[in-house]
Protein backbone atom coordinates (compact mmCIF):
# COMPACT_ATOMS: atom_id res chain seq x y z
CA UNK A 1 0.00 0.00 0.00
CA UNK A 2 1.04 3.56 -0.73
CA UNK A 3 -0.16 6.92 0.45
CA UNK A 4 -0.39 10.13 -1.57
CA UNK A 5 0.03 13.36 0.38
CA UNK A 6 -0.91 16.80 -0.95
CA UNK A 7 0.52 19.83 0.86
CA UNK A 8 0.21 23.56 0.14
CA UNK A 9 0.54 26.82 1.98
CA UNK A 10 -2.29 27.40 4.49
CA UNK A 11 -5.56 28.00 2.66
CA UNK A 12 -4.06 27.17 -0.74
CA UNK A 13 -5.01 23.49 -1.18
CA UNK A 14 -8.13 23.44 -3.35
CA UNK A 15 -10.43 20.62 -2.16
CA UNK A 16 -11.68 20.18 -5.73
CA UNK A 17 -8.14 19.61 -7.01
CA UNK A 18 -7.43 17.10 -4.26
CA UNK A 19 -10.66 15.20 -4.92
CA UNK A 20 -10.07 15.23 -8.67
CA UNK A 21 -6.64 13.63 -8.25
CA UNK A 22 -8.01 11.01 -5.89
CA UNK A 23 -10.68 10.13 -8.43
CA UNK A 24 -8.23 10.07 -11.34
CA UNK A 25 -5.88 7.72 -9.51
CA UNK A 26 -8.63 5.56 -8.00
CA UNK A 27 -7.43 6.17 -4.48
CA UNK A 28 -9.07 5.58 -1.12
CA UNK A 29 -11.13 8.14 0.73
CA UNK A 30 -9.59 11.61 0.99
CA UNK A 31 -8.45 12.36 4.55
CA UNK A 32 -7.84 15.98 5.53
CA UNK A 33 -4.83 16.52 7.82
CA UNK A 34 -5.36 20.28 7.87
CA UNK A 35 -8.29 22.11 6.17
CA UNK A 36 -7.25 23.57 2.79
CA UNK A 37 -3.57 22.81 3.55
CA UNK A 38 -2.84 19.06 3.68
CA UNK A 39 -4.71 15.91 2.68
CA UNK A 40 -3.92 12.30 1.87
CA UNK A 41 -5.39 9.16 0.31
CA UNK A 42 -4.27 5.55 -0.10
CA UNK A 43 -3.18 3.84 -3.31
CA UNK A 44 -2.45 0.23 -4.27
CA UNK A 45 0.38 1.10 -6.67
CA UNK A 46 2.50 4.09 -7.70
CA UNK A 47 0.85 5.75 -10.75
CA UNK A 48 2.90 5.76 -13.94
CA UNK A 49 2.16 9.46 -14.52
CA UNK A 50 3.29 10.43 -11.02
CA UNK A 51 5.92 12.99 -12.08
CA UNK A 52 3.78 14.48 -14.82
CA UNK A 53 1.05 15.09 -12.26
CA UNK A 54 3.65 16.37 -9.79
CA UNK A 55 4.62 19.07 -12.30
CA UNK A 56 0.98 20.01 -12.83
CA UNK A 57 0.47 20.28 -9.07
CA UNK A 58 3.56 22.47 -8.70
CA UNK A 59 1.95 25.01 -11.01
CA UNK A 60 -1.00 25.07 -8.61
CA UNK A 61 1.30 25.60 -5.60
CA UNK A 62 0.77 22.05 -4.33
CA UNK A 63 3.45 19.57 -3.24
CA UNK A 64 2.67 15.96 -4.17
CA UNK A 65 4.36 13.00 -2.49
CA UNK A 66 3.74 9.28 -3.04
CA UNK A 67 5.40 6.94 -0.54
CA UNK A 68 4.91 3.51 1.08
CA UNK A 69 2.27 3.64 3.80
CA UNK A 70 4.09 1.26 6.14
CA UNK A 71 6.61 2.75 8.54
CA UNK A 72 5.78 6.38 7.74
CA UNK A 73 6.10 7.62 11.31
CA UNK A 74 9.79 7.95 12.01
CA UNK A 75 11.76 7.65 15.22
CA UNK A 76 14.46 10.15 14.35
CA UNK A 77 14.87 13.48 12.57
CA UNK A 78 18.24 14.27 10.96
CA UNK A 79 18.29 17.87 9.76
CA UNK A 80 20.53 20.26 7.90
CA UNK A 81 20.58 23.79 9.34
CA UNK A 82 21.26 26.51 6.75
CA UNK A 83 18.23 27.24 4.52
CA UNK A 84 16.51 24.28 6.22
CA UNK A 85 16.00 24.82 9.95
CA UNK A 86 16.87 28.51 9.52
CA UNK A 87 16.04 30.75 6.59
CA UNK A 88 19.59 31.95 5.93
CA UNK A 89 23.09 30.67 5.11
CA UNK A 90 25.16 31.64 8.16
CA UNK A 91 28.39 32.08 6.25
CA UNK A 92 26.68 34.45 3.82
CA UNK A 93 25.43 36.58 6.71
CA UNK A 94 28.91 36.72 8.25
CA UNK A 95 30.28 37.67 4.84
CA UNK A 96 27.89 40.60 4.62
CA UNK A 97 29.36 41.91 7.85
CA UNK A 98 32.87 41.41 6.45
CA UNK A 99 32.04 43.30 3.26
CA UNK A 100 32.51 40.26 1.00
CA UNK A 101 28.87 39.22 0.79
CA UNK A 102 28.47 38.99 -2.98
CA UNK A 103 31.60 36.90 -3.49
CA UNK A 104 30.74 34.46 -0.72
CA UNK A 105 27.08 34.12 -1.78
CA UNK A 106 28.19 33.19 -5.27
CA UNK A 107 30.46 30.42 -3.94
CA UNK A 108 27.76 29.20 -1.52
CA UNK A 109 25.16 28.91 -4.27
CA UNK A 110 27.51 26.95 -6.53
CA UNK A 111 28.62 24.65 -3.70
CA UNK A 112 25.05 23.89 -2.60
CA UNK A 113 24.10 23.11 -6.20
CA UNK A 114 26.93 20.60 -6.40
CA UNK A 115 29.06 22.62 -8.82
CA UNK A 116 32.00 23.00 -6.42
CA UNK A 117 33.79 20.70 -3.97
CA UNK A 118 32.23 21.42 -0.56
CA UNK A 119 35.42 21.37 1.47
CA UNK A 120 37.33 23.58 -0.95
CA UNK A 121 34.43 26.01 -1.21
CA UNK A 122 34.07 26.23 2.58
CA UNK A 123 37.81 26.80 3.06
CA UNK A 124 37.81 29.58 0.47
CA UNK A 125 34.78 31.32 1.96
CA UNK A 126 36.04 31.17 5.54
CA UNK A 127 39.37 32.57 4.36
CA UNK A 128 37.52 35.68 3.19
CA UNK A 129 36.25 36.20 6.76
CA UNK A 130 39.74 36.50 8.25
CA UNK A 131 39.98 39.32 10.79
CA UNK A 132 36.25 39.58 11.47
CA UNK A 133 35.73 40.22 15.21
CA UNK A 134 34.41 37.18 17.11
CA UNK A 135 31.63 39.36 18.54
CA UNK A 136 30.09 39.59 15.06
CA UNK A 137 28.88 35.97 15.43
CA UNK A 138 26.56 36.90 18.30
CA UNK A 139 25.44 40.00 16.42
CA UNK A 140 24.55 37.97 13.32
CA UNK A 141 22.66 35.45 15.44
CA UNK A 142 20.59 38.21 17.02
CA UNK A 143 19.91 40.38 13.98
CA UNK A 144 20.12 38.23 10.84
CA UNK A 145 19.13 34.63 11.68
CA UNK A 146 15.47 33.57 11.65
CA UNK A 147 13.97 30.12 12.13
CA UNK A 148 12.23 28.35 9.28
CA UNK A 149 8.44 28.27 9.88
CA UNK A 150 7.18 24.98 11.28
CA UNK A 151 10.43 23.91 12.90
CA UNK A 152 9.24 24.18 16.48
CA UNK A 153 6.11 22.15 15.76
CA UNK A 154 8.15 19.53 13.90
CA UNK A 155 10.58 18.90 16.74
CA UNK A 156 8.04 19.22 19.54
CA UNK A 157 5.67 16.76 17.89
CA UNK A 158 8.32 14.15 17.09
CA UNK A 159 9.91 14.43 20.54
CA UNK A 160 6.52 14.18 22.25
CA UNK A 161 6.26 10.74 20.65
CA UNK A 162 9.72 9.63 21.66
CA UNK A 163 11.60 10.79 18.58
CA UNK A 164 15.27 11.78 18.59
CA UNK A 165 16.38 14.94 16.76
CA UNK A 166 19.88 15.67 15.47
CA UNK A 167 21.12 18.81 13.72
CA UNK A 168 24.05 18.12 11.38
CA UNK A 169 25.46 21.06 9.46
CA UNK A 170 28.30 21.96 7.15
CA UNK A 171 28.04 25.34 8.89
CA UNK A 172 29.43 26.25 12.28
CA UNK A 173 29.00 25.14 15.89
CA UNK A 174 28.55 28.75 17.03
CA UNK A 175 25.28 28.73 15.11
CA UNK A 176 24.13 25.12 15.49
CA UNK A 177 24.44 25.31 19.28
CA UNK A 178 22.07 28.27 19.39
CA UNK A 179 19.58 26.84 16.87
CA UNK A 180 19.63 23.44 18.58
CA UNK A 181 18.85 25.10 21.91
CA UNK A 182 16.04 27.19 20.45
CA UNK A 183 14.33 24.27 18.72
CA UNK A 184 15.09 21.44 21.14
CA UNK A 185 17.51 19.27 19.16
CA UNK A 186 19.05 16.45 21.18
CA UNK A 187 22.47 16.99 19.61
CA UNK A 188 24.23 19.06 16.99
CA UNK A 189 27.31 18.63 14.84
CA UNK A 190 29.05 21.24 12.67
CA UNK A 191 32.36 22.81 11.75
CA UNK A 192 34.37 25.04 14.05
CA UNK A 193 35.48 28.56 13.21
CA UNK A 194 38.99 29.09 14.55
CA UNK A 195 39.35 32.19 16.74
CA UNK A 196 42.70 33.85 17.41
CA UNK A 197 42.97 36.87 19.75
CA UNK A 198 39.26 37.65 19.48
CA UNK A 199 39.01 37.49 15.70
CA UNK A 200 38.30 34.89 13.04
CA UNK A 201 41.57 33.37 11.81
CA UNK A 202 40.20 32.58 8.38
CA UNK A 203 40.56 28.84 9.00
CA UNK A 204 38.17 25.99 9.77
CA UNK A 205 38.88 23.37 12.42
CA UNK A 206 39.73 19.93 11.02
CA UNK A 207 38.33 17.55 9.99
CA UNK A 208 35.80 19.49 7.92
CA UNK A 209 32.25 18.19 8.18
CA UNK A 210 30.66 17.82 4.77
CA UNK A 211 28.56 15.28 2.90
CA UNK A 212 30.23 12.18 4.35
CA UNK A 213 30.02 13.55 7.90
CA UNK A 214 26.24 13.72 7.57
CA UNK A 215 26.11 10.09 6.45
CA UNK A 216 28.42 9.19 9.32
CA UNK A 217 26.08 10.94 11.75
CA UNK A 218 23.18 8.91 10.38
CA UNK A 219 25.12 5.67 10.85
CA UNK A 220 26.46 6.50 14.30
CA UNK A 221 23.27 7.88 15.83
CA UNK A 222 20.98 5.11 14.53
CA UNK A 223 23.44 2.49 15.81
CA UNK A 224 23.54 4.18 19.21
CA UNK A 225 19.76 4.40 19.42
CA UNK A 226 19.28 0.85 18.18
CA UNK A 227 17.04 1.88 15.28
CA UNK A 228 17.32 1.33 11.54
CA UNK A 229 18.10 3.99 8.94
CA UNK A 230 14.62 3.29 7.53
CA UNK A 231 13.22 4.80 10.75
CA UNK A 232 14.83 8.20 10.02
CA UNK A 233 13.41 11.21 8.23
CA UNK A 234 16.17 13.48 6.93
CA UNK A 235 15.78 16.97 5.53
CA UNK A 236 18.10 19.29 3.63
CA UNK A 237 18.46 21.52 0.59
CA UNK A 238 22.02 21.27 -0.72
CA UNK A 239 24.26 18.85 -2.59
CA UNK A 240 26.12 17.96 0.61
CA UNK A 241 22.81 16.65 2.02
CA UNK A 242 22.23 14.08 -0.73
CA UNK A 243 24.14 11.30 1.00
CA UNK A 244 21.92 11.34 4.08
CA UNK A 245 18.77 12.04 2.05
CA UNK A 246 19.38 8.91 -0.02
CA UNK A 247 20.16 6.72 2.99
CA UNK A 248 17.34 7.76 5.32
CA UNK A 249 13.97 6.05 5.21
CA UNK A 250 12.47 9.35 4.08
CA UNK A 251 14.77 11.94 2.52
CA UNK A 252 13.09 15.31 2.09
CA UNK A 253 14.46 17.95 -0.28
CA UNK A 254 13.08 21.14 1.29
CA UNK A 255 13.01 24.21 -1.00
CA UNK A 256 16.09 22.58 -2.48
CA UNK A 257 18.44 23.56 -5.25
CA UNK A 258 17.07 22.15 -8.58
CA UNK A 259 19.95 19.70 -9.05
CA UNK A 260 19.36 18.39 -5.52
CA UNK A 261 15.57 18.09 -5.79
CA UNK A 262 15.95 16.16 -9.03
CA UNK A 263 17.65 13.35 -7.11
CA UNK A 264 14.96 13.05 -4.43
CA UNK A 265 11.52 11.45 -4.52
CA UNK A 266 10.21 13.65 -1.70
CA UNK A 267 10.29 17.31 -2.67
CA UNK A 268 8.70 20.10 -0.63
CA UNK A 269 8.72 23.43 -2.47
CA UNK A 270 5.58 25.11 -1.13
CA UNK A 271 5.00 23.83 2.41
CA UNK A 272 7.12 24.67 5.46
CA UNK A 273 8.69 22.27 7.97
CA UNK A 274 5.28 21.08 9.17
CA UNK A 275 5.17 19.26 5.80
CA UNK A 276 7.47 16.66 7.41
CA UNK A 277 4.71 15.95 9.92
CA UNK A 278 2.00 15.70 7.28
CA UNK A 279 4.24 13.27 5.37
CA UNK A 280 4.29 11.07 8.47
CA UNK A 281 0.49 11.14 8.66
CA UNK A 282 0.14 13.61 11.52
CA UNK A 283 -2.92 15.85 11.44
CA UNK A 284 -2.51 19.49 12.46
CA UNK A 285 -4.63 18.74 15.54
CA UNK A 286 -1.84 16.37 16.72
CA UNK A 287 0.94 18.95 16.50
CA UNK A 288 2.77 19.90 19.68
CA UNK A 289 4.73 23.09 20.33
Amino acid sequence: MYVTTLIARPGQLDPAAAEALRNAWGGGALQWLAPDEAAEFSLDTVPENRWQVWEEMQVLGIDLVVQPAEGRRKKMLLADMDSTMIQQECIDELAEEAGVGDRVKEITARAMNGELDFEGALTERVGLLKGLPEAIIAQVLETRITLMPGGKQLLATMKARGGYCALVSGGFTAFTARVAEQLGFDENRANTLTIVEGALSGEVGRPILGREAKVQALEEITARLGISEAEVIAVGDGANDLGMLHRAGAGVALHAKPAVAAECDIRINHGDLTALLYLQGYAASEFAG
